[in-house]
């Protein structure tokens, strides 16, 4: 074979690379709008110091920016209608939603940014951010466990993760009835995004 033509073929080698290269980097960074429908925001609290207490969060929205090969440049905003808390009594909820606790007409939603992601291992993120809730933010840092990826039946891909933590509702100003349900507040976060 001619010298002209193997160096045409490493040249065509090269190119082909260089084009797989910048396409794996263009596809690293993956956007996903959250599904309501397959995402969890659970709380429980302790009342009386007697019994655990649980509810959620109907129709959580949001999304999240997921970058394998760059986990730093992940980005993820969610929020959720405080008007759509659910511990399935409605005295309860109405409760809830009223300035005693979740005060909605002033603060209808709670959201979560992040500000950081660091991967800790193969399926497991750390994930610092700001949490607002009754109009104040404070910074919060969780870990956060890859739970799968796939794509589902219609052809859609999706990607899950899921948290679990705590915080002090006192740190957001809710002291409402502080002896009768408890100050730490425990979470579970679940979330399914559909690739965009």
């Amino acid at each position: 074979m001619k010298p002209q033509r193997i160096l045409k073929i490493i040249k065509f080698i090269i190119v082909l690379g260089m084009l797989a290269i910048l396409s794996s980097l263009a596809q690293a960074a993956e956007t996903y709008k959250l599904d309501p429908m397959h995402t969890s925001i659970v709380f429980r609290v302790k009342h009386l110091g007697v019994a655990y207490v649980y509810g959620r969060f109907n129709g959580p929205s949001g999304t999240f920016v997921f970058d394998e090969t760059s986990p730093s440049k992940s980005v993820i905003e969610m929020q959720a209608e405080t008007k759509n808390v659910d511990t399935a009594v409605e005295k309860r909820d109405t409760h809830l939603k009223s300035p005693d606790f979740f005060n909605t007409g002033e603060y209808p939603t709670v959201s979560f940014k992040s500000k950081s992601v660091k991967k800790l291992n193969e399926a497991v993120y750390e994930v610092s951010g700001d949490l607002t809730l009754l109009g104040k933010t404070r910074p919060i840092t969780v870990e956060v466990n890859a739970t799968g990826a796939g794509k589902d039946p219609w052809g859609n891909f999706r990607r899950g993760f899921e948290t679990s933590f705590s915080v002090n509702r006192s740190d957001f100003g809710m002291t409402f009835m502080m002896g009768g349900v408890s100050d730490e507040v425990n979470l579970i976060v679940s979330v399914e995004g559909i690739r965009q």
